[in-house]
């Protein structure tokens, strides 16, 4: 025991040395660009001083945007896909695989869930005893069940997920800019140093390495960039992408693709004015994603991006927006109880938080029934 957990903190201390090797060298980017080229090497004081102050904002958003892809704790599902006291001995004691699928399928009725396992199956993590939501993955290294998890990356030594994936593509896309600006802006003074026009010192070797620094970054980045924007345009995770979702009617590796816009709102939110600014504005819990055979037609819920959350699922705990009843959909359960709603269509069931009607919308409900 005392061995494992030797091990355990071993491995935490050395999945820092990553992100210590990218703080190191931002760092000494920062010493070189403004002391070595900035101070020491520019003569025009315009230049020099509209190229700090580019230069520091860029530096901050990068900061910025890098502590928040670290730091922001990975989300995990909520309280409601726990087994209850009663569900896990009842699947405990239960020793044929066949029953224990069907307590899982019995249990997954009342929940948002519509991927499968592999086989079928509903899927379950036997470590952290909760039914996996739709895009949730176990990762080994944070040792938890992640929500939308992309993928973990030892270079922010943290899992990519729901939680931070706005966080992760603002740090490339910010750090392709602090690599480009560097590279932009240094590139005359490489050749001046190059060819000899300025005399040999410290600076030279800075301004030379920072060069080749930020073009081997900037290479690199564009390539991740590049294909996370295509996972976003596409509605995929790194997983996804690598293994198709399994549902009812079998694997289907665009089945969240709702379209480009209603993509990029899931990730980045509706204000657009927030979309470049490290804050949460991501639409949704993580709980629940929309499907791609469900159009506004079907799904009146969707069509007016009304994210309904669990009291447990939900840190602010508030009462959301009122719903509205449309199409082919009809409420079974009304006033504060938890909301069963069924398409005509399919029969696909989605669990809404609890919602108080007036007299009115209790009239058209019974109408609708």
């Amino acid at each position: 025991m005392a061995l494992s957990r030797g091990l355990r903190c071993c491995q935490r201390v050395f999945s820092w040395i990553p992100v210590l090797i990218i703080t190191s060298v931002v760092l000494w980017s920062y010493y070189a660009y403004v002391f070595e080229l900035c101070l020491f090497t520019i003569t025009n004081s315009f230049e020099k001083v509209a190229y700090l102050l580019v230069f520091h904002i860029c530096f901050a958003m990068f900061s910025w945007t890098y502590w928040k892809s670290i730091f922001t704790p990975p989300a995990s599902p909520c309280k409601k896909f726990q087994l209850s006291y009663s569900d896990k001995q009842r699947y405990e004691m239960e020793e044929r695989p066949d029953a224990q699928k069907q307590i899982l399928v019995e249990i997954a009725r009342k929940l948002p869930i519509s991927t499968r396992a592999q086989s079928g199956a509903i899927r379950f993590c036997d470590r952290c005893q909760v039914l996996k939501p739709d895009r949730c993955h176990h990762c080994s290294v944070c040792e938890t069940c992640v929500l939308k998890m992309d993928h973990h990356c030892p270079w922010v030594n943290n899992c990519v997920g729901f939680s931070n994936y706005k966080f992760f593509l603002l740090f490339l896309s910010y750090s392709m800019l602090y690599c480009v600006f560097i590279a932009a802006t240094v590139f005359q003074y490489f050749i001046k140093f190059w060819v000899g026009e300025l005399p040999n010192g410290p600076a030279k070797f800075h301004v030379l390495f920072l060069m080749f620094v930020a073009l081997m970054f900037f290479v690199s980045l564009m390539f991740l960039f590049g294909y996370h924007c295509w996972l976003v345009a596409k509605n995929r995770s790194t997983l996804e992408a690598f293994t198709a979702p399994v549902f009812v009617n079998g694997p289907d590796k665009n089945g969240f693709n709702v379209g480009l816009r209603r993509n990029l709102r899931q990730v980045f939110g509706e204000e657009r004015r927030l979309w470049f600014i490290p804050v949460y504005t991501s639409q949704g819990n993580g709980h629940f994603f929309p499907l791609k055979n469900q159009s506004e037609s079907q799904n009146p819920l969707l069509a007016s991006e009304i994210w309904e959350e669990s009291d447990e699922c939900s840190e602010e705990g508030s009462f959301g927006k009122l719903f509205i009843i449309l199409g082919n959909f009809y409420i079974c359960e009304t006033a504060y109880k938890w909301t069963n709603i069924y398409s005509g269509v399919g029969a696909h069931k989605l669990l809404l938080r609890p919602t108080p009607l007036s007299r009115n919308s209790t009239a058209q409900i019974n109408k609708l029934n």
